[in-house]
């Protein structure tokens, strides 16, 4: 299976970011890691194995991007204000940097964003903001809420609300989308959503599903037995749903 490591300065980011891909032709898979971790760990956990079949036969190709959720999102130090306009700058790395970086290694396919956990909400929050660059979302055990409060999981921004973190929140800006282009646009996007019955974030995934079954958005509901938010059920997600 064709293996690659690529690293460049990015001027989004203003640091240097690593990516490793996999396979050499196919629909492109951008895949996010969960919170905090790198653009390794779809590898260490099996998850590139579990696609090994469908890499191998040049029927998808793997594309596994860095996270700065150190930085942004989960950096506590800073203002909220300052979390998010990292985080916003980690996502025009991605639109402005790695999307034509992978288009030009394997031009003329389909794009999906994927992740699982905290990898699940950058997946679909990105392809949701800018459905005009993806097909499909998949996003297991996702949370799409970043203030919610439920079971062992805190708010991350403990009080904080305004408008740049509503933009930036699926369960947020979908329902309240109005704009005619970008609802033709999104109705573009296929968003598959997988995560078990007994998660702390299941009725966060299915208010997510409510809006876009409102806004006429194509999507899927996938829900497993007991919390199913470990990487030996994303291995199964992973073989029937991309």
């Amino acid at each position: 299976m064709n293996r690659e490591y690529h690293k460049w300065f990015s001027p989004a980011l203003e640091r240097e970011m690593e990516l490793l891909v996999f396979g050499h032709a196919g629909p492109r898979l951008l895949v996010f890691p969960s919170r905090k971790r790198r653009f390794f760990e779809y590898e260490d956990y099996g998850m590139i194995q579990s696609l090994r079949h469908r890499l191998e036969a040049g029927e998808l190709q793997a594309i596994c991007v860095d996270g700065i959720d150190e930085q942004s999102l989960y950096c506590f130090e800073i203002e909220p204000a300052q979390r998010i306009a990292r985080h916003l700058q980690f996502e025009r790395y991605v639109i402005e940097e790695v999307l034509p970086f992978s288009a030009k290694m394997n031009p003329r396919t389909s794009l999906t964003a994927h992740g699982c956990s905290f990898g699940a909400y950058h997946a679909v929050a990105i392809a949701l903001r800018h459905p005009q660059h993806f097909k499909r979302a998949v996003g297991f055990s996702g949370r799409y809420d970043l203030t919610l409060e439920t079971g062992s999981f805190h708010s991350l921004f403990h009080g904080f609300y305004d408008e740049s973190l509503a933009d930036i929140m699926p369960s947020d800006f979908v329902p309240k989308l109005t704009d005619v282009k970008r609802l033709r646009q999104l109705r573009g996007v296929n968003v598959i959503l997988a995560i078990g019955e007994e998660d702390p974030f299941y009725e966060n995934n299915v208010l997510l599903t409510r809006a876009l079954e409102a806004k006429k958005v194509p999507h899927e509901f996938h829900v497993w037995c007991d919390e199913a938010h470990r990487f030996r059920y994303w291995r199964q997600m992973a073989r029937i749903y991309l």
